[in-house]
């Protein structure tokens, strides 16, 4: 996914607590050659993390996130640049404030007896805009 990523892309992650979505950031990362991919943490104190990369990559967790005022507070704005991806944990929370473009990744555990044992998973993707369909046709064609 990250070597298929485009400027200006809004990623929005959907999942349970322990559902890999930190770990989905982890291998965007690596693909947008952020570099050493240890140092992508989940945000969930500091809501916001920048790696550099071929893109400026955002990472951004609202799961503490008041409300949709409060990713704008932020600054969520500045970070929809064509020379940058913004993925959000938790989007779900904030729907209404993210493009209407915006990639939807919704991740479901589908084994073991609680989230954080789950060995596999199901992926369903969404994009309602034309550059997410590109992205998403794009990543398809990379696991080829």
């Amino acid at each position: 996914m990250g070597r298929s990523l485009v400027g200006g892309l809004t990623i929005g992650l959907v999942g349970p607590l322990g559902a890999g979505k930190t770990q989905l950031v982890k291998g965007i990362a690596a693909g947008n050659a952020t570099g050493e991919t240890a140092d992508v943490t989940s945000p969930t104190f500091t809501l916001v993390h920048e790696y550099p990369g071929v893109l400026t990559l955002y990472h951004v967790d609202v799961y503490r996130l008041g409300d949709t005022p409060a990713l704008a507070a932020l600054g969520f704005e500045e970070w929809l640049r064509p020379d940058a991806v913004v993925v959000v944990e938790w989007a779900d929370r904030v729907r209404y404030a993210l493009p209407v473009e915006t990639v939807w990744i919704e991740l479901e555990p589908t084994d073991g007896d609680a989230v954080a044992q789950a060995t596999s998973r199901r992926v369903r993707c969404r994009a309602p805009g034309s550059a997410g369909e590109r992205f998403l046709i794009a990543c398809k064609q990379c696991d080829r």
